[in-house]
C-alpha cells in the first residue's frame, strides 16, 4: 500500500522547499499534528480552506488518551478550565430550562457516556478496575467541546510558531518523489510532505487517488443548540419511536435526532431551524416549536468508511480524512487526535534525517486496527438504534447487560480508551499500552516532564544505568531519575521508555533490568544515535 520513495528529505534534497510539512485542515487534528511536528524542529504550516474557524456544533467530550495527550504538552489545566466553563453552560437557565437533561454531567462526577443512547450509570462502574485506576490523573478533563478544544490547540500551535493560512484551498498535488508540489487558490508551493487532515470529504485523499471503502448510511440525524417555546413537551433521556429517536439535553437546548433512512441530498447546505424542528417533530410525535438556533447546527449519518491507505508516497492522511463513522460515543475526534500524536513525532524524525522512511509504515500499522474497531463499535450502535422489532429486542438485551456492573465497566473502559494497546515488540505487560500515572518521589508524574515532546526514560536504578545506556540519544530522550521503590501506579517498574505519543516502548521490573531490551527499543524507535 505504501510506495517506498527515494530516501531523501526536503532539507537535503537540494530543492527549495517552502516548508518541510504542509498540513491541510485547521481543525483539532491538523492543529495538534502541526504542533507535534513543530516540537521536533520541522518547518510546518497549516492550510485551511475556511476563512474563519468552523462554528458548527460538533463533539462535546474527549476520551482519556486525548486528555492525556493534552496533559503531556502542559495543556491539562487549560482543558480543565474549558470543562468548568462547559459545566456552567449546562446549568439550567430558568424554570423548565433543564428539563429533559437527565444524565447531565455534574462537576466532580465521573464521566461515563452512553452506548446507543443507553446511559452508562457511574454507580455501576468498578472504578478500582486496574485499567481505569491507572489513568485517573487526566480523566477529570473529559467534557471539552470540540470548538473550545480547537481554540486551545490553535493557541498552542501559535506559541510554537506554526503559521495557519486561512482561506487557502488546495486544488492539486504532485508527488515528485522527494517532495510534493501543491497547487492552491493562493498559488503553488513546494513542501517535503503533505498531510490531509481535511475531513471526511478530503480533497487531499481524492487528489492522492486513495480509495475510501466502507458502508453507506442507514441513519441520519441532527445536532443543534436551540431555544424551545416549551421544552416540557419533550420526554427526558433518549426516547425511541417508529420514526427514530431523540434526546434533549444534557445542556439546556441541546437537541439530537436520529432517523432511519438516507440523509438529505444536499448535505452541504446550511441547516435551517425549520429542518431541525421538522425532524424533531417526526421522531418525537409532538408539536414542539423551536424559536431560534444558537450557532450552526450539524447534519450527520452513520456512513462508515476507512481509507484504503493512510499513506501514498509523500502524502499522508489523518483524522476524518482517514476514517469516518457516526458520532455515537464521541469517538471521531479522539481517533483523529490519536492519529496526530502517533504521526507527528515519526514524520518529524524522518524530516530531520534521524529515522528512515520505513518508520512511517508503523503509523498505518498501529492506527488502522483502532480505526477499524471504532467503525465497528459505531456500526453496532446503529444496529441497536434502528426502529424495527429485531433491533428493539436487541436493545433490550444490550440494555440488560449494561445494567450490570461488569457490562457497564466493560463499556466505560472501551469508550474511555484506557484499554487501547499497540502490538509492539517486548514482553513486559506495559509495552504497547498508554503510559499509566507514574508518580515520582518529588510528587510529580512522569507525564509532567514531557511538555517539550521527545522520548521520556524513567530510570530508578541506583546507579543510573538506564540513563547511561540512553546517553547516545541525548536531545531526543530525556532521562528522569527517581528513587528506587518510589510510589507508582499501577505497578512500580524500575525503568520505562515512553514514546512521544505516550505509548510505552520498553519497561523493566526490579531484578529484570533488561538493558539489552532498552537498547533495542531505542534503536527501533528513537532512530540513529547522536554520538558514536
Amino acid at each position: 500500500m505504501t510506495k517506498e520513495r527515494k530516501k531523501t528529505d526536503g532539507r537535503r534534497s537540494g530543492t527549495a522547499r517552502d516548508t518541510d510539512v504542509t498540513v491541510v485542515g485547521a481543525g483539532p487534528v491538523g492543529l495538534l499534528l502541526a504542533a507535534e511536528l513543530a516540537l521536533t524542529g520541522a518547518r510546518v504550516q497549516v492550510l485551511e480552506r475556511l476563512a474563519e474557524p468552523d462554528r458548527t456544533m460538533k463533539a462535546g467530550s474527549i476520551n482519556v488518551p486525548t486528555a492525556e495527550a493534552l496533559d503531556r504538552r502542559g495543556l491539562l489545566a487549560a482543558a480543565e478550565r474549558v470543562q468548568r466553563e462547559a459545566f456552567a453552560r449546562m446549568a439550567p437557565a430558568g424554570p423548565g430550562a433543564g428539563r429533559g437533561g437527565s444524565g447531565r454531567p455534574v462537576p466532580g462526577a465521573r464521566f461515563t457516556g452512553h452506548f446507543a443512547g443507553m446511559p452508562l450509570d457511574p454507580a455501576l462502574v468498578d472504578w478500582a478496575d486496574p485499567e481505569i485506576a491507572a489513568h485517573a490523573a487526566a480523566a477529570g478533563a473529559r467534557v471539552v467541546p470540540q470548538r473550545e478544544l480547537e481554540e486551545l490547540l490553535a493557541a498552542h500551535a501559535g506559541r510554537l510558531g506554526v503559521p495557519v493560512r486561512r482561506g487557502v484551498e488546495v486544488t492539486g498535488c504532485e508527488d515528485t518523489g522527494d517532495g510534493v508540489r501543491v497547487a492552491t487558490g493562493a498559488g503553488a508551493l513546494d513542501t517535503g510532505w503533505l498531510v490531509g487532515c481535511d475531513g471526511g470529504h478530503s480533497t487531499v485523499r481524492r487528489l492522492a487517488g486513495i480509495g475510501f471503502p466502507g458502508t453507506g448510511p442507514e441513519l441520519s440525524g441532527y445536532l443543534a443548540l436551540a431555544d424551545l417555546a416549551d421544552p416540557s413537551v419533550l420526554a427526558e433521556g433518549w426516547v425511541w419511536s417508529a420514526e427514530g429517536a431523540y434526546r434533549y439535553g444534557p445542556q439546556p437546548g441541546r437537541v439530537v435526532t436520529v432517523e432511519f433512512g438516507a440523509p438529505p441530498a444536499d448535505r452541504a447546505a446550511p441547516v435551517s431551524l425549520q429542518e431541525v424542528q421538522a425532524a424533531l417533530r417526526r421522531v418525537s410525535g409532538t408539536d414542539v416549536t423551536l424559536t431560534a438556533l444558537r450557532g450552526a447546527a450539524t447534519r450527520w449519518s452513520d456512513n462508515a468508511r476507512q481509507a484504503a491507505a493512510y499513506r501514498s508516497g509523500r502524502v499522508l492522511l489523518a483524522g476524518d480524512a482517514a476514517h469516518v463513522h457516526s458520532p455515537f460515543g464521541g469517538q471521531g475526534l479522539n481517533l483523529g487526535v490519536g492519529d496526530a500524536v502517533n504521526l507527528g513525532w515519526k514524520l518529524g524524525a524522518v524530516v530531520a534525517g534521524l529515522a528512515p522512511e520505513r518508520l512511517l509504515d508503523t503509523y498505518e500499522a498501529e492506527r488502522r486496527p483502532l480505526g477499524a474497531w471504532v467503525l465497528d463499535w459505531t456500526r453496532a450502535q446503529s444496529a441497536v438504534l434502528r426502529g424495527d422489532a429485531r433491533s428493539a429486542a436487541l436493545r433490550e438485551v444490550v440494555g440488560g447487560l449494561l445494567a450490570t456492573g461488569d457490562g457497564t465497566t466493560y463499556a466505560v473502559k472501551k469508550l474511555s480508551g484506557v484499554t487501547q494497546r499497540l502490538a509492539l515488540p517486548g514482553d513486559h505487560p506495559l509495552v504497547g499500552a498508554l503510559t499509566p500515572d507514574l508518580w515520582l518521589a518529588d510528587g510529580s508524574r512522569l507525564a509532567d516532564h514531557g511538555h517539550g515532546g521527545g522520548f521520556l526514560l524513567l530510570d530508578r536504578t541506583p546507579d543510573g544505568a538506564f540513563t547511561r545506556a540512553a546517553a547516545a540519544w541525548h536531545g531526543r530522550v530525556r532521562a528522569v531519575t527517581d528513587a528506587p521503590g518510589a510510589p507508582a501506579a499501577p505497578a512500580a517498574p524500575i525503568g520505562v521508555l515512553v514514546r512521544p505519543d505516550g505509548v510505552v516502548a520498553w519497561a523493566a521490573d526490579p531484578g529484570a533490568e533488561d538493558a539489552a531490551g532498552l537498547d533495542a527499543a531505542l534503536h527501533r524507535w528513537a532512530g540513529r544515535q547522536a554520538t558514536a
